[in-house]
């Protein structure tokens, strides 16, 4: 028997990596990429350094930061794990440093190096690589091989071309009137997030079934003036909640022109990206700005301002570790006078000034995708997988990998792990005789 003739359809980070293992593997494998360029988002990432991975090398952990897909990534992790993707990397000229909050970029601080270590190795392997091909539809043939339709060199897939059927055969207009047929003995879908639905087409066409797609990663808008005022202000380790949907997270938090984002909002918008679409985006957000120091701690800081600063403003004495502009804002909101001293501040006055930094409520309005990470939350439903191969319990030879899978992960690396993990196993599974 010859070598497997393999389709990857998507030219992003899990596709690259499945067909690299595959080819390595003495496979012959083609990526087809709809776009006119590989790895856009690999490039983008990070701000332009790629968040590669996580310094997490305890799988059970490790796989305890994926809202959705955690449990069936546990036994992947066992085979692929972060530290192997730092190998991976490492033997093929391209080191990772670890920063303090173990995140993992590229010891050159650029994407760039992690597009061509990519690029270069699919060309050492032999991969074929073929750009402005999109796959406008696919069907498997009696003799069990995968017959795919390319549209017109460089032209989007047309949403009037397909229709979701929830899981039955779909349908495409005649093959003649679109570009190329090809064939193969197994296929992989490395398509990305399914922003909507019409981006898991080709697996709904094959019989999957999709969780519905919604944003995950994404920031908060908040209107209020007060907030906004304050762009650009970082607070190291605040704790930010939704009661109403039981949702709760501490970290950084950053101030925008917009309302608030940093990791502890999008890992809070990870957690709830179901909840808080239900929501439509519209729900009081509650921070506590000094999750470290409880009420009685908080009291006797303010007895002992009264005692040693009485004669200072009570605006231009904040509490580290929170930044003075913020400080100024949180006194403002709680209804103190600009004029007020720490000596003649009345016990009620004390009460709001405790529990506006302990329970500050802002109204959230809408959110903003997190442009670094362009994480959905939805995808190809994962009792349809079986995660030893990444092979389809539906339509056997065909595989999937990466975020057209219903997982997504909170932000750090963890999304782009998910992504070489299965994009490595179904590499090695599809290369087997």
């Amino acid at each position: 028997m010859g070598a497997q003739q393999i389709i990857v359809v998507g030219g992003g980070a899990a596709g690259f990596f499945a067909a690299i293992t595959a080819a390595e593997q003495g496979a012959s494998v083609a990526i087809l990429e709809k776009t006119s360029r590989f790895l856009d988002k690999v490039r983008i990432s990070g701000g332009g350094r790629c968040n590669v991975t996580h310094a997490g090398f305890d799988p059970r952990d490790f796989a305890t930061r994926y809202p959705r897909g955690g449990k069936a990534l546990l036994a992947p992790f066992l085979n692929f794990s972060a530290r192997d993707t730092m190998d991976w990397f490492a033997s093929r000229g391209v080191e990772l440093k670890t920063e303090a909050d173990g995140r993992m970029f590229p010891v050159t601080d650029s994407s760039q190096s992690i597009v061509d270590c990519l690029m270069n190795a699919a060309r050492a392997a032999g991969v074929n690589l073929r750009l402005n091909a999109g796959v406008e539809s696919v069907k498997k043939n009696a003799d069990g091989r995968f017959e795919l339709t390319l549209g017109r060199a460089g032209s989007p897939l047309p949403a009037a071309a397909i229709r979701i059927n929830h899981g039955a055969q779909g349908t495409a207009r005649p093959a003649e009137k679109f570009g190329e047929q090809i064939f193969c003995d197994r296929l992989l879908l490395a398509t990305g997030g399914c922003r909507a639905a019409v981006a898991g087409q080709l697996a709904v066409s094959l019989g999957h079934a999709l969780e519905p797609p919604v944003p995950s990663l994404f920031t908060f808008h908040i209107e209020s003036p007060w907030l906004r005022s304050l762009a650009g202000i970082s607070v190291e380790a605040v704790e930010v909640s939704v009661p109403s949907v039981k949702l709760r997270e501490r970290g950084p938090l950053l101030v925008t022109h917009w309302g608030v984002s940093g990791p502890a909002i999008l890992r809070l918008s990870a957690w709830g990206a179901r909840a808080l679409h239900d929501l439509d985006y519209r729900f009081p957000l509650f921070v506590n700005w000094l999750p470290e120091l409880n009420a009685e701690k908080v009291a006797r800081i303010f007895q002992s301002r009264r005692e040693a600063s009485g004669a200072k403003l009570v605006v231009n004495a904040a509490l580290a570790p929170l930044p003075a502009r913020l400080w100024e804002q949180l006194v403002l909101a709680s209804g103190i006078a600009r004029d007020t001293r720490w000596s003649v501040l009345t016990r009620s006055q004390t009460h709001a000034l405790a529990q506006q930094l302990a329970r500050t409520e802002l109204a959230v309005t809408g959110k903003s995708l997190n442009q670094d990470e362009f994480v959905t939350c939805g995808g190809v439903r994962l009792a349809e997988v079986n995660f030893k191969t990444m092979q389809s319990k539906v339509c056997p030879g065909l595989f999937f990998a990466g975020e057209l899978l219903d997982i997504d992960g909170v932000t750090g690396g963890f999304n782009f792990q998910a992504a070489w993990t299965t994009g490595w196993i179904a590499g090695q599974a599809m290369a087997a005789k």
